[in-house]
């Protein structure tokens, strides 16, 4: 009998190379002609502007500039500004208190990152943490004004699943192509999707998002033909991505729109997400039969909570978390600078790891200490507070509730705001359920 290793590809998962590239001409003409067509779209209809928005949030386009870069999401971001100061929008929607919230939590997380400068050994890195924050509290500025001016919900539908298909796609390409990660079974590589997100684990933070508003349009309005494909595909790449943590939260962020929301519609959905699921599962079913002959080995892994056994620089959640809390209580109240966690891994006796603490509130307490710690529980607390009374017949409201409820469990285990792929999609949908939040609010005002 032939060893099960004939059967597996020789290259499932191909190491990511990371380049460097400055801004050449025709980069130049790419963000040249994003800008004065979203900011046109932005000042003629703003809802239009946030949908080219969520469209290129995980389609960077990454070109560096000294220590920064520039992205085709803050080319979008800054368009989407000029419009709407072209068409002199009305302010006053930042006024209402739902925004009001989000912008005084974002505010306190962006205060106690820029605290943490002074203490900071790595300043660069502290400030670039400080600048993102902000940036997160411009983006969810401009998408409350552009929503508040033009509330047309189909643009921002429609993109919504528009991402979700495309991110979807180009993940499951990968299972062919090579995946920029993966995990050994049985001394066999197994891929593991990321799609263009950094990394299989952003990828099932930013599914979690797209999924949960998705299913809350289905269910509430009724479901297209490409929300249930959008659907399908993406239940598909969650599952390849083999994130045990991101699968189990995604899936249960989508649960709870399923439980809360308006369910006019929901079998159609409910039935494109299981096939979704189940074709992901069949795929790595035979993953796993090509490495050892046996359906069922690589599904083990969704049941076992045992660590990587070779997690190479990056290292382990225990050996990860066990740094974190040794850092912290060195520097227990203004910790040891954003950004600088994975540069002091070696004062804490890991000299060869070189990354984040892989959770999100360990992170805040390390690196900003007690106050970005508070701020940041505030700031995920405020996420669910807010829309946990509904009311849930609103798609928005309901798909906010549901992605935020999962992405606060699901940075227990990663740090995903982290990553603006995910982060900036996250503060999108909060402003979009935010304004119609207010709006409801608004409405039902005495006069």
């Amino acid at each position: 009998m032939r060893e099960a290793r004939e059967f597996v590809p020789n290259h499932p998962v191909i190491d990511q190379v990371i380049a460097h590239r400055a801004p050449d001409a025709a980069a130049v003409a790419v963000y040249a002609v994003a800008f004065v067509a979203i900011a046109l779209l932005a000042a003629r209809r703003p809802s239009y502007g946030v949908a080219m928005l969520i469209l290129l949030v995980p389609f960077a386009f990454y070109r560096d500039v000294g220590s920064t870069t520039i992205t085709l999401p803050k080319i979008a971001l800054l368009a989407n500004i000029a419009g709407l100061g072209a068409g002199r929008r009305d302010l006053g929607a930042l006024r209402g208190p739902a925004v009001r919230l989000f912008l005084v939590c974002g505010l306190l997380v962006a205060l106690a990152t820029a605290l943490s400068i002074a203490h900071a050994a790595y300043r660069g890195p502290a400030l670039r943490e400080t600048l993102k924050a902000l940036e997160y509290l411009a983006l969810f500025a401009t998408v409350v004004v552009a929503a508040s001016a033009d509330p047309d919900e189909r643009p921002v539908r429609f993109a919504f699943t528009l991402v979700l298909g495309l991110v979807s796609i180009i993940a499951l390409s990968q299972e062919f192509l090579g995946a920029p990660s993966g995990i050994w079974f049985a001394d066999h590589p197994i891929p593991r999707v990321a799609g263009p997100l950094e990394g299989p684990n952003q990828l099932a933070g930013f599914l979690g998002i797209a999924l949960a508003v998705v299913v809350a349009y289905a269910i509430s309005r009724g479901p297209t033909r490409y929300e249930l494909a959008a659907l399908g595909l993406g239940a598909a790449a969650l599952v390849l991505t083999i994130s045990r943590t991101g699968v189990f939260t995604s899936l249960g962020a989508v649960a709870i729109v399923f439980a809360v929301g308006a369910r006019r519609s929901w079998r159609a959905s409910a039935v494109a997400l299981a096939a979704g699921c189940a074709a992901g599962c069949a795929l790595l079913a035979l993953w796993g039969f090509a490495a050892t002959h046996n359906f069922a080995g690589v599904l083990g892994h969704f049941s076992t909570v045992a660590e990587a056994q070779t997690p190479g620089t990056v290292g382990n959640r225990s050996e990860l978390w066990s740094a974190a809390l040794t850092l912290w209580r060195q520097h227990p109240f203004f910790g040891v600078g954003a950004g600088n966690f994975e540069w002091e891994l070696g004062l804490a006796g890991y000299p060869k790891l070189h990354t984040h603490a892989n959770s999100l509130y360990l992170q805040a307490l390390v690196e900003g200490g007690i106050p970005l710690a508070l701020a940041t529980v505030a700031l995920v607390g405020a996420s669910l507070w807010r829309f946990a009374r509904g009311p849930f017949s609103e798609p928005l409201i309901c798909g906010a509730f549901g992605a935020s409820a999962g992405l606060a469990v699901h940075q227990v285990f990663d740090l995903l705001v982290f990553y603006p792929k995910v982060g900036e999609m996250w503060w999108i949908v909060l402003a979009l359920a935010a304004v119609r939040f207010d709006a409801l609010v608004r409405a039902r005002a005495p006069a």
